[in-house]
């Protein structure tokens, strides 16, 4: 385990929006959490792009990085991730090239592929479903080139101002095979979204390690494997808290979702037994329980995954026990 005790510890939020609050209130302990994330050695954020989400206030991910970049002093800022295939590459260039010339340094654009809605709300996006072409590795590679242009170079004819020749760093974020191959054909970090869908995490870390091709940007492959950590003082403390999640997990698979309910005492009285199936599977990369159980998960997981770095999910309905699980999550990490 030495070689992993300084695995970076990094945040991801998606901005929840509990039962009786309002995305207001999900900005300012997105905030309350970002400030003690840099307190506490958590070396990056990042927040996720969902719409139509009753439950998820990240869908302006860009604005929102903006928010705790500018009420924080060292943390790394980024998006886990942005849907690429929602907006226009140059946009979004110059939203994050605005980002990095605001916060230099501690800017990261994470990008993935997937709509991150429904169909109605990908039309409302402006998204065109009829004989859809996949654009989406050469709108990664024409951002990289914008990105990563020397002085030196000939001006293109359309470049983001700002964000020409910014350096920002690009990671490609998935749930599948395909951004793992992609990330590693042209040589970027690669972000798996364990958190929810682990099923392909390990064939995934392979697939990429294998074919990766050092690039500009990277000599070597880095993976970083995002999950859930749910901590409190004991066991049926974190479990208690985790049915939060459990229970987001259920309405979503019943396609009724919403803002993230309270915990309760008896999860088994809500779900079906497929249900519980279900859920288990989706939330299986999830430590739950105290110090020492969160610890030796970690253990196992670094182990088995030989992750570069661990991201962490926590939804939580309660803020005070959120803040409290992020730290006790790097309380753990630390006694490694």
């Amino acid at each position: 385990m030495s070689e992993k005790q300084t695995v970076p510890f990094s945040v991801l939020d998606l901005a929840p929006i509990p039962q009786g609050a309002s995305p207001r209130e999900a900005f300012h302990h997105s905030l309350a959490l970002a400030q003690q994330s840099e307190k506490l050695g958590y070396h990056r954020y990042w927040l996720a792009e969902h719409h139509n989400m009753t439950g998820i206030a990240s869908a302006a991910t860009s604005v929102l990085i903006g928010y705790l970049a500018a009420n924080t002093q060292t943390l790394r800022l980024g998006s886990g991730g942005v849907m690429l295939p929602n907006h226009s590459p140059l946009v979004i260039a110059e939203q994050f090239g605005t980002l990095e010339s605001l916060y230099p340094g501690r800017i990261d654009l994470g990008l993935g592929r997937a709509p991150g809605s429904d169909q109605r709300t990908m039309m409302a996006l402006r998204r065109h479903m009829g004989g859809h072409v996949d654009n989406f590795p050469a709108d990664v590679a024409e951002m990289i080139g914008w990105f990563d242009a020397a002085e030196s170079d000939d001006a293109p004819p359309v470049q983001p101002v700002p964000g020409l020749g910014l350096k920002i760093p690009v990671w490609l974020l998935g749930s599948s095979l395909y951004s793992a191959q992609l990330a590693a054909k042209l040589g970027l970090p690669f972000a798996f979204a364990s958190h929810f869908a682990p099923e392909m995490l390990m064939q995934a870390l392979q697939l990429y390690r294998q074919n990766f091709k050092p690039s500009a940007r990277l000599a070597r492959p880095y993976a970083m494997v995002c999950i859930n950590i749910v901590a409190a003082d004991s066991d049926r403390d974190a479990r208690f808290l985790f049915t939060s999640m459990q229970q987001q997990f259920i309405n979503l698979r019943r396609g009724q979702p919403g803002p993230l309910p309270p915990p309760v005492e008896n999860i088994d009285s809500l779900w079906s037994a497929s249900e519980q199936y279900g859920v288990q599977q989706a939330l299986s990369m999830s430590v739950v329980g105290d110090k020492e159980r969160v610890r030796q998960g970690l253990i196992t997981l670094l182990r088995e995954t030989q992750a570069d770095e661990l991201m962490v999910n926590g939804q939580i309905y309660d803020h005070q026990a959120r803040l409290y699980s992020f730290e006790l999550a790097m309380q753990a990490r630390n006694s490694l």
